[in-house]
């Protein structure tokens, strides 16, 4: 359904609005009503090329801005942000569907990275060594590289981005960042909100596109690092084809995060964390709780209470105090579905079925409710996919030591959790699986922005991981000084290799 009010987008180059002039666009639609809202210019090389130079030609101004003119902008940016986080909200609901409570949360745990960044001028601290040879000091810094490329996925419009961009901006770098197609709106608010804190033209960039955009980033000699948040496949693609350009990257792949329950637990306390991680946001989290492995004899206790649960939550449109909004376009929709159709054909039991649900919305929407299998097994396409969607499969095990293996046989390695009352256990459960991110009884172990994101295996290529302290390493270059201050008895020719002493 397309809206006589749809609107054109534009990029974001030099600190201005800049029309598209490809000619091609794409459409962006509201998930809960079916609505095309807005259409959205599809850059060109020569498009994605001036986006570039733009950012080139503000790099040295703003490496050579002191730390303490940065983080002012920086707090600025804060407070402005604070003060209209709401705004943004809105704007993920309406373009992804999410809940506004959930989109709130969203722009809060992404305001917590530039919070960290803020500290930037103690983060670049180097280190010196005086005396180090007779009348020689040396001394390390870390500086900027140049521009740095972000290209961010549709499930998080703010966050995502956020995980990258307040640290490289204000380590003294500009950026270009690339939204999602289908949440484009997120960025170009972040981008008249930096204007409005006073961060001069060009040091923040907004570049719409596809593939052709993503294939400008990956090979301009101009772009000097590449973070991503996407898909396994799409993640290897970027990190082969950026670092066979000589880029940095770091590339962010999928999950299929795993929920362990063992016999001690707290089954009400499992039952409520696994709806929460599995369905909020329609499950279309990086660290959603997707497979549900129960060990023991606790299973159908603990689906019982998980069904009980998920049959009571409301879906519908997310600015209507839902518990649960639409998926993210109608292709997404249908592939979840397909997922939950051939789960059924394969013999997994459908305890709650989303496909039939009734939804709180008007118009054509992309909705499907919350979706409870059991009885999975680790065959079936249910369980070895990515789903992206509001479907949890439980898989039962009969102890401690099958689920780990469970854990650990899966090719990514995102996110886990453990729910237990046994310390004993949940320290060797953190101990022993091979997975970046571990949650004690706790559902989606999201770390601080102080702490770094990331995980293991198919789930990120590349050795440095998001924000914290590993991004400051990220987005900046060390470099050593050696310095010796004339001195007449140091002269003459001597070709030996130089000692200290």
């Amino acid at each position: 359904m397309t809206s006589t009010l749809a609107k054109t987008l534009t990029h974001w180059v030099a600190g201005r609005p800049a029309e598209g002039t490809s000619g091609r666009t794409s459409e962006v639609t509201d998930p809960a009503t079916g609505e095309v809202t807005a259409h959205l210019p599809l850059a060109s090389d020569a498009e994605a090329a001036a986006a570039v130079a733009a950012a080139k030609a503000a790099f040295p101004a703003w490496r050579d801005t002191s730390l303490s003119r940065r983080t002012q902008i920086l707090f600025r940016f804060r407070e402005l942000l604070n003060a209209r986080a709401g705004e943004l909200a809105e704007l993920i609901t309406a373009e992804h569907g999410k809940v506004l409570s959930d989109a709130a949360g969203e722009v809060a745990r992404g305001q917590e990275v530039v919070e960290f960044a803020c500290g930037m001028p103690h983060l670049l601290k180097g280190s010196a060594t005086e005396n180090a040879s007779t009348g020689v000091d040396v001394h390390s810094v870390r500086q900027p590289l140049g521009v740095v490329g972000i290209i961010s996925p549709f499930n998080f419009p703010a966050m995502v981005p956020m995980w990258f961009f307040p640290v490289a901006i204000a380590a003294g770098n500009t950026v270009v960042l690339k939204p999602s197609e289908k949440v484009p709106s997120a960025a170009l608010w972040l981008a008249e909100l930096w204007r409005e804190a006073g961060l001069p033209d060009g040091v923040f960039t907004v570049l719409h596109g596809d593939k052709v955009a993503v294939d400008h980033l990956l090979t301009s000699p101009d772009v000097k690092s590449i973070s991503f948040v996407g898909s396994t496949p799409v993640a290897r693609y970027v990190y082969e084809t950026g670092t066979a350009h000589g880029k940095r990257v770091q590339a962010l792949g999928g999950a299929k995060n795993h929920m362990v329950v063992l016999p001690d637990a707290d089954l009400d306390l499992a039952a409520d964390q696994a709806v929460n991680a599995g369905f909020g946001s329609a499950g279309e989290r990086c660290m959603a709780i997707s497979a549900l492995v129960a060990v023991g004899d606790i299973a159908d206790t603990l689906v019982e209470k998980i069904a009980e649960r998920a049959r009571a939550l409301r879906t519908g449109d997310g600015r209507r105090s839902c518990d649960m909004g639409p998926l993210v376009t109608k292709a997404a929709r249908d592939r979840v579905s397909g997922y939950v159709d051939a789960g059924e054909r394969e013999g997994a039991t459908v305890v709650v079925d989303g496909r039939t649900a009734s939804f709180d919305a008007d118009g054509s929407g992309f909705f499907l409710g919350p979706t409870l299998l059991d009885h999975v097994g680790t065959g079936m396409s249910v369980y070895t996919d990515e789903i992206f969607g509001p479907v949890l499969s439980v898989v039962r095990v009969d102890s401690y030591e099958a689920a780990v293996d469970l854990v650990n046989a899966n090719p990514y390695g995102n996110g886990t959790a453990i729910f237990t009352n046994d310390g004993g256990a949940a320290r060797r459960f953190q101990n022993e699986v091979e997975v970046g991110m571990i949650g004690v009884n706790v559902p989606v172990p999201v770390p601080m922005a102080y702490y770094s994101f990331g995980g293991w295996k198919s789930s990120l290529f590349g050795d440095t991981h998001a924000h914290g302290t590993e991004g400051v390493h990220f987005f900046t270059r060390g470099k050593v000084v050696t310095t010796r201050w004339l001195d007449p008895s140091h002269a003459g020719v001597d070709l030996g290799f130089p000692t200290n002493g």
